[in-house]
């Protein structure tokens, strides 16, 4: 049971880490270029680069370079970022049922 609480602690730092979790759930749709998630997710580009090489450094996404003309980049969720995808479901499943619309504003 010691081993469980530095596990937990990391793995809640990595996910809740601003961000993080929109970018997985961006992914959960299948692999995309810089460009489109950064015109779809409101985070700015150096941002969203230091939390693709935080996730990919994790092991958690998969940054792929086509080598076409130009070249092409994609990311996309590792196998380890892919087993993530029942927790993010989970989350969105209980934010659809828990949050409301006030807190929504309130935020």
């Amino acid at each position: 049971m010691s081993e469980l609480c530095p596990r937990f602690e990391k793995a809640m730092q990595i996910i809740s880490k601003r961000w993080v979790g929109l970018i997985l759930f961006e992914l959960l749709d299948g692999a995309k270029r810089f460009s489109e998630m950064e015109s779809s997710l409101p985070i700015s580009g150096r941002l969203l680069s230091d939390r693709l090489k935080m996730l990919e450094k994790e092991g958690i996404v998969d940054r792929n370079i086509y080598s076409e003309f130009p070249v092409r980049i994609e990311y996309s969720l590792s196998k380890k970022g892919e087993s993530l995808r029942p927790v993010i479901e989970d989350i969105q499943d209980w934010a659809n049922k828990w949050i409301t619309k006030e807190e929504l504003e309130e935020a």
